[in-house]
């Protein structure tokens, strides 16, 4: 697989699959920038190097062709970002698309219209990856956030080209997280938070080879208390998955990881910021209150762990942490990778809760590696193989 350094791109046309499904406020205004940073070394590269890129991505979900999801929302901003001007051109395909590509001078970029305005886009057509194709000389996929999708743009298209590559933040996401399944360096931790096991039972089972330590907290983890007996209140738990979360425990054991769950919780007798709160040991949470953050002692155990650690995986909150009272003890795990790493750990920050929680607490730059791609990034630590990155190969 060819990573864009090994190109040719002297006065060729290069069309790059970026991800600049950004969010807008009502004003149709780009609110958080990240995706279109993460772009911007593999199209400074191109055009270093003499070509001319024109940049597809889809943005939201439309139904329709809505204003609102226009990429034409995104000019400006990639503008200012970028470095360069970039033209618009309100379609991605056919003779316009061809001619706006035509009066590219040196030193523009052309952004092309949401691919998803045609569900020829989602449906992996042929007949479109074919047109899209025909815009360009050279192929180039750095939207890792859309790489778990067989999509036109991501995976059909590839094949079409002689000359195709990942970018670089393609490649930066596929070496971070090799860097945690391929670990050398021990010990690994993984911190596994969110609501509901079940959405990463295929995670957990995978990573269970590979980590010394698995910390479990959020939600899920009152699912691994109630296997083991404890009284969890009204705390958030899959009945239906008491089984598995006994199976997990017992494969932590045989595979020699240390498995940590809370010891303690900060409960509360409703579900919002301003309940009544009580700090109860994990497994003695009294009827009508419920787990919504880590307690005291859990926080100290879990800062403990990471700090020992040579390669960290997080994916996933402590807590309710879009509530400030029950944020502390995302927080205090976000604040433990951070030092770990200006101690020389790696550390790899996946999944939109946790990029989320590191962002509103400004941590995201203290960490070794911040990943694009939730969906995608949860497939790979699965142990899947993602469409668009085997379609480079």
């Amino acid at each position: 697989m060819k990573a864009i350094d090994e190109l040719n791109l002297e006065n060729k046309k290069v069309l790059i699959r970026v991800d600049f499904n950004v969010p807008l406020n009502d004003q149709l205004e780009v609110t958080d920038t990240s995706r279109i940073e993460a772009a911007k070394p593999s199209i400074q590269k191109v055009i270093e190097k003499g070509g001319k890129p024109i940049l597809m991505s889809h943005l939201g979900r439309p139904k329709a062709k809505e204003k609102e999801f226009s990429l034409q929302n995104v000019v400006d901003k990639a503008t200012e970002i970028l470095g360069y001007k970039v033209k618009f051109v309100d379609d991605c395909v056919g003779q316009q698309v061809k001619d706006a590509i035509s009066d590219l001078s040196n030193n523009e970029i052309l952004l092309l219209e949401n691919l998803r305005y045609y569900s020829e886009e989602k449906a992996g057509d042929d007949n479109f990856s074919k047109q899209l194709s025909d815009l360009a000389d050279v192929y180039i996929n750095d939207a890792f956030g859309t790489a778990h999708r067989a999509h036109a743009s991501t995976t059909i298209i590839a094949k079409y080209f002689d000359e195709k590559a990942m970018g670089y933040l393609l490649k930066n996401e596929i070496d971070s997280l090799e860097k945690v399944m391929k670990a050398k360096e021990k010990p690994v931790t993984a911190i596994i938070g969110g609501a509901k096991v079940s959405s990463k039972i295929g995670v957990i089972e995978n990573i269970l080879s590979r980590v010394d330590h698995l910390i479990i907290g959020g939600g899920m983890s009152f699912t691994f208390v109630k296997a083991k007996g404890g009284s969890i209140g009204n705390s958030l738990v899959e009945d239906d998955k008491l089984d598995l979360a006994n199976d997990i425990m017992k494969k932590a054991k045989e595979n020699g990881v240390q498995l940590h769950l809370p010891v303690d919780v900060l409960a509360a007798d409703e579900f919002k910021n301003d309940a009544n709160t009580k700090v109860f040991s994990i497994d003695e949470i009294d009827d009508n209150w419920m787990g919504m953050d880590a307690g005291p002692n859990s926080k100290i155990n879990f800062s403990d762990v990471i700090a020992q650690s040579k390669i960290i995986l997080w994916n996933g909150p402590i807590g309710v942490f879009e509530m400030e009272t029950f944020a502390e003890g995302t927080k205090t795990i976000g604040r433990a990778i951070a030092d770990a790493t200006d101690k020389g750990a790696f550390s790899l920050v996946g999944g939109g809760d946790s990029v989320a929680a590191a962002k509103q607490f400004d941590l995201a730059d203290k960490m070794s590696y911040v990943s694009t791609g939730g969906g995608a990034m949860l497939e790979m630590l699965e142990g899947k193989s993602l469409p668009g990155i085997e379609a480079l190969k």
